[in-house]
């Protein structure tokens, strides 16, 4: 098979297979961005008349064409192919002629890739910050049946201060929230468009419009000059799965807590059965396996993020063959939340606090009467801490 490199000389089939890896694989995603952003070249190229009307609506019939019959699953991006980016050009090829070979002008597989990358960034944030949401809003449910519920608040794993279902879930609410806007935020490194900036260094001689690209796919900005584009490699990335650790972090700690909850020693809650996994050798077991894999999914969310980091450690300027390996750390991150989120606010539905099982010290109302003793008599604070501490040590 021909590659958009090809100059006749053979490839090992060895070489292909390590440098194409499972990157024809992950683009299976971004094949629809990378129609889309196709298109908007193709349309620039022709309103800069380096594309004839004639050329121009064989290349649009024919790439939409593709775009739809993936979607449906009829082709796939197969190794020889290496990228998606060869595949469509190819397959377009194939099916239009000669025309098909007018798409690349005025841009590399660097910016044609990061073109699609950066449009499936921006959904990819949007998506994940619905579903962490989502999660919020299953929350303001728990609370909405619950909330009047009384819970100790514990500091140092120790009952410390009174609270409630209410209290305890709005906490994680509000945070899940400051999340969502800081998915949508990590959306500002994405919003840059890299078309025009082809290998790095322009396209010398040649009248692009990257504005009219700008446009069209509605990038906030012209990413400038060239030589940054390829510089700004794996920051968007990174940015993104930043963000998703920050999530993952917040869920996991929800999670720890329900598990605590859920013990036997607590047993402040209770958990359907299609919500609990058994034993295979304990007949009276139920585990909490789903809360117990969200909470150590958080260290794979860490993971993604610094082998993203790493990758682009120390690598000098222009485009490098390692940016390649950013897909697997970043999709893999994108999925782990998007998998997760929805299964943490589904489980949340289910559980339910047991107010007869709950059983709150008393000492958790001495911060409150030292405070009314500072209301009531007007002495300092720490003179209230101190007579309150000594009528609990009276008492015991």
């Amino acid at each position: 098979m021909t590659r958009l490199w090809d100059k006749g000389a053979p490839l090992d089939a060895r070489v292909l297979e390590y440098t194409a890896g499972e990157d024809h694989a992950l683009d299976e995603r971004l094949v629809a961005y990378d129609v889309r952003a196709s298109l908007a070249h193709a349309d620039m190229l022709h309103a800069q008349r380096l594309l004839s009307d004639a050329d121009l609506a064989a290349i649009h019939a024919g790439l939409s064409a593709l775009a739809e019959e993936h979607a449906r699953g009829e082709w796939h991006i197969e190794l020889a192919e290496e990228d998606g980016q060869t595949a469509l050009e190819r397959r377009l090829t194939q099916r239009i002629g000669v025309t098909g070979a007018r798409i690349h002008l005025g841009r590399s597989r660097n910016d044609q890739v990061l073109a699609a990358l950066r449009l499936y960034l921006r959904d990819a944030a949007e998506g994940l910050a619905g579903a962490t949401r989502g999660v919020g809003e299953a929350l303001a449910r728990l609370a909405a049946r619950q909330g009047d519920v009384p819970l100790p608040g514990y500091t140092h794993m120790q009952q410390a201060m009174p609270s409630s279902v209410a209290l305890w879930a709005g906490g994680f609410e509000a945070e899940l929230a400051d999340d969502a806007d800081g998915l949508l935020a990590a959306r500002r490194r994405a919003d840059r468009n890299p078309l025009g900036s082809a290998a790095g260094y322009g396209t010398p001689g040649l009248p692009l419009d990257r504005a009219y690209t700008t446009r069209a796919l509605d990038f906030a900005q012209i990413h400038q000059p060239v030589t940054a584009v390829q510089l700004s490699r794996g920051k968007a990335e990174a940015q993104l799965l930043f963000e998703i650790a920050l999530t993952m972090q917040d869920v996991g700690r929800l999670a720890a807590d329900l598990l605590l909850f859920y013990t036997s020693e607590f047993a402040f809650i209770e958990l359907p059965e299609a919500f609990t996994t058994g034993s295979s050798i304990m007949p009276q077991k139920r585990n909490p396996d789903v809360l117990e894999l969200v909470r150590g999914r958080g260290a794979t969310a860490l993971a993604c993020l610094t082998e993203a980091l790493a990758v682009c450690a120390k690598l000098p300027s222009g485009y490098h063959r390692d940016l390649q390996l950013l897909k697997y750390p970043l999709f893999r991150g994108i999925d782990l939340a998007g998998e997760t989120l929805p299964i943490v606010a589904a489980a949340l539905d289910a559980v339910r606090f047991r107010p007869e099982r709950i059983r709150i010290d008393p000492d958790v109302r001495a911060a409150e009467q030292a405070y009314a003793l500072v209301v009531r008599e007007g002495i300092p604070f720490r003179e209230a801490y101190r007579r309150i501490a000594q009528r609990l040590a009276r008492k015991e």
